[in-house]
């Protein structure tokens, strides 16, 4: 096999005695198994391994490459793996393993799992994602051979994710070639007319590529400059991406071939350029210097596109040879070219951006969530902007300064209490542009983020450090809210929450969902990592199953149903009672009994104010009892500051704790402020004040109290 002789050639002796043997096992183990080419299932492996020797890869790589199948489609165990090969290989095995063994209700959330579990594995060895992606590679090659539906799926999934993850690790040899086999499946037209019309159109550029190579050899020779000058055509995915994006034929993209030099230093780039744009008009705009500020993916290189005389634009790319091969083999450069103390620089920065997936990875509470949040950061183009002291962030377009604050640190974001853009004062949720100078005021006594932040933040990281900070910091509160929103939630629904929230519900809810306790529940709901609804239907379900029978009340030796939302009177149950609609009571509200001629009794709040003009003799000490089953009227007055929104906001929060508004009204006062007065239908006590203290989150609201007539 041809892997074999590059091994001999490429490695040391004892290191290929150890391929040679993880070559002998796997293809022992996988001896009669056949692809769906029909070819024998080994090639696949030993495809996948010359791949990574051509990428230059370590030998542990190499033997994971052998090994990469052999648990998941063969009897081997990774306890043999571990015992012949050792932990090293088989960690790397377990990385890229899919996981056969659990039962998942879809193919996406398979996929998903998956990934989590490679991104979890290459947060400890990035080697684990240059294997995948080499078996992604030599899976798109032989892609012909399987079914149109199959090949779309892995071609579109190859795209959505192992595409912009070789291109955010820097691998571009297999970043641009996934490209194009994905647009050879997704698109069969536009890629077999790109290919004909392309090799066409670089056969007629062919002579004018040479003229320009040969100038800038003259350029290179004139200034004593020792460099590399050549064509590169584009690849055919970047092509059509173009044409797509700004809605161009193939004859009006001018750029289908650049013209690379690669010369020995920083300034000789600089000066080189320089002396281009000399000979050359450069095109205004199309200067980009990726040497100063490298893109998130650590790439440098200056780019500039220029005009001959005669009309023709053409681009040209000037880096050193370090730079060259960094562009080429991004992180495999590591392994590469282990000689240069420069790659070990970037390396640590491209390993920074996994680190920081997995930080945030571990605030989403599933899958899936991980996974569409890791395709908004690999796809999310990016703005660079600075510090005061002129560091260079990358961030998403259109972030916000509560990004680049998150971006900074995650006590930077959680302390943010303002934001300075070029010296002046902006809005938290203003966009920055590429170049600002972006300055973070924080306050040590600040309560933390805002959840409203979460509807402009672009960053998946910022995104997630807020979720963290709301999960960690105010347990205590997320439980509460968590609490409120399920019991209104079971009561919308004709449910008391106790009622269907038993130990035996908790029991099955939590092997579906893995919450080791009721509180951990309730405060995922409180902060949003679970829906409302996907906790009260199991319970729901649940209790339909198992429906405790009515519980009959014995009294007096007669039966008798126990009174709905029943008030004591001085001891006395089952009076005839009204509520006083001047305080408008609730359940949980301290109570007094007024006992009118013919009426019952009017059951007022103690502080009523219109207790005062009642007869005292006739005023008794009530209580509540038994379980309430009645709405009641709540009114509240609310003074803010007067802004654009504030009626909105004050709905939003209504609807978010399902509560019923009856009657909104609002004016401004003599101090310029803002009055709204409310009245909402609830149930109990703790609807009322849960919705008060949402309200008192609000920075521009001033005060939130109940109201009597």
């Amino acid at each position: 096999m041809d892997v074999l002789k590059k091994i001999e050639n490429y490695y040391s002796e004892e290191d290929g005695e150890f391929l040679k043997a993880a070559y002998s096992y796997a293809e022992q183990m996988h001896r009669g198994q056949k692809r769906a080419s029909g070819e024998p299932y080994f090639s696949h492996p030993c495809a996948v391994a010359e791949i990574l020797v051509e990428l230059g890869m370590d030998m542990p790589s190499i033997a994971a490459a052998f090994l990469h199948d052999v648990v998941e489609d063969t009897p081997a165990t990774e306890e043999d793996i571990n015992r012949k090969f050792g932990k090293e290989i088989m960690t790397l095995v377990d990385g890229v393993t899919k996981l056969d063994k659990i039962h998942f209700a879809t193919h996406e959330e398979e996929d998903a799992e998956n990934f989590r579990k490679i991104f979890v594995a290459m947060a400890n060895d990035v080697r684990v994602i240059i294997i995948k992606l080499a078996d992604r590679l030599h899976n798109m090659r032989s892609l012909n051979f399987l079914s149109n539906e199959r090949q779309q799926r892995i071609a579109r999934e190859t795209l959505e994710i192992f595409t912009p993850l070789a291109g955010r690790l820097g691998i571009s040899q297999i970043k641009c070639e996934l490209e194009d086999l994905c647009l050879k499946y997704l698109d069969p037209e536009a890629y077999e007319f790109l290919v004909k019309n392309i090799n066409l159109a670089l056969a007629d550029r062919k002579r004018f590529v040479d003229f320009v190579v040969d100038q800038i050899k003259e350029i290179l020779e004139s200034s004593n400059f020792t460099g590399e000058v050549f064509g590169r055509p584009k690849h055919f995915y970047s092509i059509y991406k173009k044409m797509k994006n700004q809605d161009k034929t193939l004859d009006q993209i001018y750029d289908l071939t650049a013209v690379r030099v690669i010369v020995k230093s920083i300034d000789e780039c600089y000066e080189l350029l320089g002396k281009i744009h000399n000979r050359w008009k450069p095109v205004p705009g199309r200067i980009k210097d990726y040497i100063a500020t490298p893109k998130r993916n650590m790439y440098q290189s200056l780019h500039t596109t220029v005009v001959t005389n005669f009309g023709q634009f053409f681009e040209i790319q000037i880096r050193t040879e370090e730079m060259h091969k960094m562009a080429e083999y991004g992180i495999a450069a590591h392994w590469k070219y282990k000689e240069n103390k420069s790659n070990e620089n970037n390396f640590d920065a491209r390993l920074s951006w996994i680190r920081d997936v997995m930080d945030w990875q571990g605030a989403l509470n599933d899958s899936k969530e991980f996974v569409d949040s890791l395709k908004n950061d690999l796809y999310s183009n990016e703005l660079l902007v600075f510090t005061p002291h002129g560091k260079v962030i990358s961030l998403p377009l259109e972030a916000s300064p509560i990004d680049f604050a998150y971006a900074i640190h995650s006590e930077v974001g959680n302390k943010c209490i303002g934001a300075k853009v070029n010296g002046k004062m902006v809005q938290l949720n203003s966009r920055l542009s590429t170049g600002d100078v972006v300055e973070i005021l924080t306050n040590p006594n600040s309560k933390g983020p805002s959840w409203d932040w979460l509807k402009f933040v672009k960053s998946s990281s910022a995104r997630a450090k807020i979720r963290s900070f709301f999960k960690k910091e105010m347990k205590e509160e997320n439980v509460k809210t968590g609490r409120a929103m399920l019991e209104a939630e079971a009561k919308r629904k004709g449910y008391n929450l106790n009622d269907i929230l038993t130990d035996s519900s908790f029991e099955k809810l939590s092997s579906k969902l893995v919450f080791s306790s009721v509180n951990e529940m309730l405060a995922s709901v409180g902060y949003g990592a679970v829906g409302v609804n996907q906790i009260i239907f199991k319970l729901i379900d649940y209790y339909k199953k198992e429906i405790p029978k009515p519980v009959e009340v014995i009294e007096s030796g007669k039966l008798r149903d126990t009174p709905a939302g029943s008030v004591t009177v001085k001891g006395m149950s089952g009076l005839l009672v009204r509520f006083a609609h001047c305080c408008n009571p609730v359940p949980g509200d301290e109570i007094t009994g007024f006992v009118s001629r013919g009426r019952g009794v009017i059951v007022h709040r103690k502080d009523c104010p219109n207790l005062k003009d009642l007869d005292e003799l006739r005023l008794q000490p009530a209580q509540w009892t038994g379980s309430i089953e009645t709405e009641f009227i709540a009114g509240l007055k609310i003074v803010a500051d007067n802004y654009d929104g504030l009626t909105a906001d004050v709905v939003a929060e209504v609807q978010v704790l399902h509560l019923s508004m009856t009657q909104l009204n609002a004016r401004i006062n003599k101090s310029k402020l803002a009055e709204i007065e409310l009245r909402v239908k609830l149930n109990k006590r703790s609807d009322i004040d849960l919705f008060i203290n949402r309200l008192k989150r609000n920075k521009h609201i001033i005060s939130v109290f109940r109201t009597t007539n």
